[in-house]
């Protein structure tokens, strides 16, 4: 199994607060719990170690609604492996990591207030706005030598100001205070940039699917 896949695995059950990874022969089943994602099964190759009939059998044995499939490759590759049932994110997601340090983050714009605070093993960070609303937000759950990132946000209103590159600033600080020394995440393609600019990598793509039980689509 790939070590960074492990990784994301592991740091992403403590940020969601989702069931222990169970270890399977090609990756991992994590119990989430909710309506529009009871399981999710994370394939544990990366790019060109993914193969046709490893994403077959697992996705194959998917029979319930709510069921999510990650696997790191591309989607155009991964897509004609899935049989019918199966919603594909059709924008690629990418699995990134980046080398944490405790530089200090920086300070908010003028106006702007920065709350950052720990509890159950996951750090989260919010920027308040001058007017009292949610501004930007972010969390992350260090395991050890590595951290996950999780759930970065920027209200609309308040994008371009630099909030979110503040708030990973203060998720890195706060990891690195805690030993990890790795951070890892899930992107999106509007996220990468930002990312990217902050010294994160690709390290492969990712595809999301979701079954949705609609085999006439």
């Amino acid at each position: 199994m790939d070590r960074l896949v492990q990784a994301w695995v592991e740091g992403w059950v403590v940020s969601r607060g989702a069931a222990p990874p169970v270890a399977e022969p090609w990756g991992w089943t994590v119990d989430v719990g909710t309506g529009h994602h009871v399981t999710r099964h994370v394939l544990g190759a990366t790019n060109d170690a993914v193969t046709e009939p490893v994403v077959r059998k697992v996705a194959g044995a998917v029979t319930g609604a709510g069921v999510w499939l990650k696997v790191f490759a591309d989607p155009a590759l991964v897509a004609p492996w899935l049989g019918p049932g199966w919603w594909i994110d059709p924008e690629p997601g990418f699995l990134m990591t980046a080398p944490l340090t405790d530089a200090p983050p920086g300070a908010a714009p003028d106006g702007y207030r920065t709350r950052t605070w720990s509890r159950g093993g996951v750090v989260r960070t919010m920027i308040v706005a001058p007017d009292g609303s949610l501004a930007a937000r972010g969390q992350i759950a260090p395991t050890g030598a590595t951290a996950v990132v999780d759930q970065i946000e920027t209200s609309p209103a308040h994008r371009r100001r630099g909030l979110g590159a503040l708030v990973m600033r203060t998720l890195h600080r706060a990891a690195a205070e805690e030993g990890a020394r790795t951070g890892v995440l899930g992107a999106t393609p509007q996220g990468r940039a930002l990312y990217e600019s902050l010294g994160w990598r690709v390290e492969s793509s990712l595809t999301s699917a979701k079954f949705t039980g609609d085999t006439q689509g």
